[in-house]
């Protein structure tokens, strides 16, 4: 569609306002007649003058038709036309034009009801055949577009559609642009923007989705435990062959049990013989001792963050052990 040229208004302003200045010029001269006359040619000529010269803008192709029929193209800039004989129907943009179009409650291949929404990039690099080929080129491309989707879709499986986006758009590229190139127009691209499926459908998928992670979460966690199983069976390997490490073993997991929070800890006697604690005595030994060296630490923690010294009515005797280094294990009740 042409705009208004502000060239054109000011050439048909300046040709009337020098008809009008010739006008009153006569009627000064008591040439009332006259100066209607000037008046008026001058107002006929601005309009016909205006009429003639046109302009079109950098991205503007004026199609020109003489008495109906094909003259040129003209464009960008300014050109002269001849009025009431020639005329100018279509003004074509050469830019690059998108398009968004859509299809609704299109059955896939799986036949499944989507709504696909996309948008088209294209360029007229033939104005002549996009003018004279076909009415309305807009329409046109628009209707083209929406049944290569229609199409495409029908041939695709939903899960292929869902995950292969760019293939379709280069399928819907070519299907259009074979359409479209007898009427001098070039797609650019075609972008599929959204998919969109019932909500019934995405909650099974959701479902499925969700079955499927469980069931890799339990074959990830039986292989961990067959790779468990098979570092224990190497361990009692390496510990039926080396006595020594297993005792150490054995020695290193009731010292860190012993260790936590726990009061009492049950072990069994054939355990207790294999790391020669000297019986249940030792082992109850071996109890209180941790838990008044556990006790001690926490009573000097607390003196420490209260600046006070430790009270001397401690319900905790201090044994000469415990004057040593906090952390070693008094061997002295074995």
């Amino acid at each position: 569609m042409k705009q208004s040229s502000s060239f054109q208004a000011m050439i048909f302003a300046v040709i009337l306002a020098a008809g009008a200045l010739a006008a009153f010029s006569l009627h000064h001269n008591s040439s009332d007649v006259a100066a209607i006359v000037i008046l008026c040619l001058s107002l006929v000529l601005a309009y016909i003058v205006a009429s003639a010269i046109q302009v079109a803008d950098q991205w503007n192709k004026a199609v020109v038709l003489r008495l109906g029929k094909f003259r040129s193209l003209e464009g960008p800039g300014l050109f002269l036309i001849i009025p009431i004989v020639e005329s100018i129907p279509y003004w074509i943009d050469t830019r690059v034009l998108t398009s968004s179009f859509k299809a609704e409650k299109t059955l896939t291949k799986d036949t499944v009801p989507v709504d696909v929404d996309a948008v088209l990039f294209w360029k007229i690099i033939d104005p002549k055949k996009a003018a004279l080929d076909v009415a309305d080129y807009q329409s046109a491309i628009n209707w083209a577009s929406q049944t290569a989707l229609r199409d495409v879709i029908g041939k695709t499986m939903l899960s292929d559609m869902l995950e292969g986006r760019d293939k379709i758009s280069v399928d819907l590229q070519k299907i259009i642009d074979v359409r479209t190139e007898p009427w001098g127009i070039n797609v650019i691209s075609v972008e599929v923007k959204d998919v969109l499926i019932p909500s019934a459908l995405e909650d099974a998928m959701s479902m499925q989705a969700q079955a499927e992670r469980e069931r890799q979460a339990r074959v990830i966690l039986g292989d961990s435990e067959r790779q468990v199983a098979e570092k224990f069976g190497e361990a009692a390997k390496t510990y039926t062959n080396n006595p020594v490490a297993l005792h150490l073993r054995a020695m290193n997991m009731l010292y860190e049990g012993l260790k936590q929070n726990s009061t009492i800890v049950i072990v069994p006697s054939t355990a207790v013989e294999s790391m020669q604690l000297g019986g249940l005595a030792g082992l109850t030994a071996l109890t209180m001792g941790l838990g008044q060296e556990r006790a001690i630490k926490e009573r000097l923690e607390q003196s420490h963050a209260s600046t006070a010294p430790i009270p001397e009515d401690s319900s905790l005797p201090l044994t000469p052990c415990h004057t040593e280094q906090l952390g070693n294990p008094c061997t002295g009740s074995f």
